[in-house]
């Protein structure tokens, strides 16, 4: 009995394969062959999948979203048990700094889509501000909730503050990657500015986790 394909493991699989190659390369030099050959699989097979290069590059989009998710997701849950607004913040903004391999394919290959679908009258059609604008949007509530806590000074604008914070670690990640600065530099001044956005004297004990992890 012949062995059932998995066809959404499979597009994965290809989705994966493209942002290896295109962490290596980068985006603009990537054509479907190279896809197949990192995959292991045949051309044809990936033009089964994705019939052209703008339909398997929204697709790597989609999946180089998702993988953001998880890993922010993780910085959240390893900040503790109720991190608040701030540790939350804090981790989803240092979640997309460049420290390792995986972060860093992030930052190269979302910023090459940036560029890419500019020029790229297919690409420029699909919805590209769609995960920026939800990103936005989510912190824009954990400010609410914080102004709601009285955690936030009196004077913050919180739509203009989650613009800021988005902005700063976009180009703070663009910093680590060319090497400018290093990756605990370009935390130090998230932190910074976040310190200028939340009240100190409203902070989270954080002592009692502290103890729990020892």
């Amino acid at each position: 009995m012949p062995k059932r394909v998995d066809h959404a493991e499979r597009r994965t699989e290809i989705a994966e394969a493209l942002l290896r190659v295109a962490a290596r390369r980068g985006l603009h030099a990537v054509g479907m062959r190279d896809v197949a050959a990192e995959a292991g699989v045949s051309l044809r097979l990936v033009q089964y999948y994705f019939e052209t290069k703008e339909k398997l590059l929204l697709h790597g989009l989609q999946q180089l979203a998702r993988r953001f998710e998880e890993r922010a997701a993780a910085r959240v849950r390893a900040a503790g048990q109720a991190p608040g607004p701030r540790g939350t913040i804090e981790a989803v903004l240092t979640a997309a700094l460049p420290t390792d391999e995986e972060s860093r394919t992030f930052h190269l290959v979302y910023t090459s889509y940036a560029v890419l679908s500019v020029t790229d009258p297919a690409l420029a059609a699909q919805p590209f501000i769609k995960n920026p604008d939800a990103a936005e949007s989510a912190l824009v509530e954990l400010l609410r909730q914080a102004e709601e806590g009285d955690l936030i000074r009196p004077d913050v604008d919180v739509e203009l503050e989650a613009v800021s914070l988005l902005a700063m670690s976009a180009g703070l990640g663009t910093s680590v990657l060319v090497g400018q600065r290093s990756a605990e530099s370009a935390a130090m001044i998230l932190d910074h500015h976040l310190d200028r956005i939340f009240r100190g004297d409203h902070l989270p004990d954080r002592s009692a986790d502290a103890t729990e992890r020892r």
